[in-house]
């Protein structure tokens, strides 16, 4: 658990309590998407509901609650992933089994809660791959930030193309 100045701050698991809040997440971070040229991110209803459902289940969802209830989330799953199997340009780092995180997304920007949920992912994993779209900067900027390293490109289930990232603990910095 992570305490704040104003009260109990906490990374945690989220809870079915936690969705209605997951979902106003989500569509902060869309707005934000918008606002700031990424208007092919997140489109036709993407993160779902039952994507969130789905994760809080499975154990994958975190959420940042600073007392008042979640303000940022994302998931946090298992690899393999589908999607990185094959990946253009530079390699991944490493082979050795990773983690995947998607849907990072915060009700603010420029608060840090993003770069506070990407240092609780680093700590508490050593090898962890994610991607992006080419439009999302912002995104970009988190993941480069937080030692992640930018590899080549993944192609999508969709067959849109995003950038690849992998953290592996001391091998970017």
């Amino acid at each position: 658990m992570q305490r704040g100045s104003c009260g109990h701050t906490a990374i945690r698991q989220a809870k079915s309590e936690d969705l209605d809040a997951v979902m106003n997440i989500y569509e902060a971070a869309r707005s934000f998407m918008r606002a700031n040229g990424n208007h092919t991110q997140w489109v036709n209803g993407y993160p779902s509901r039952a994507h969130a459902e789905r994760d809080c289940a499975a154990g994958w969802l975190w959420v940042l609650d600073e007392g008042e209830g979640p303000v940022a989330c994302m998931s946090v799953m298992p690899g393999p992933d589908r999607t990185y199997a094959s990946i253009e340009g530079e390699p991944w780092l490493n082979d050795e089994p990773y983690w995947v995180m998607h849907r990072l997304a915060c009700t603010e920007q420029g608060r840090g809660l993003g770069s506070r949920m990407l240092a609780f992912l680093c700590e508490s994993h050593d090898n962890v791959r994610a991607d992006t779209h080419e439009t999302n900067a912002a995104m970009q900027r988190a993941l480069e930030r937080a030692g992640f390293c930018r590899r080549g490109t993944i192609i999508c289930d969709d067959g849109t193309p995003r950038i690849a990232y992998h953290f592996v603990r001391h091998s970017c910095r």
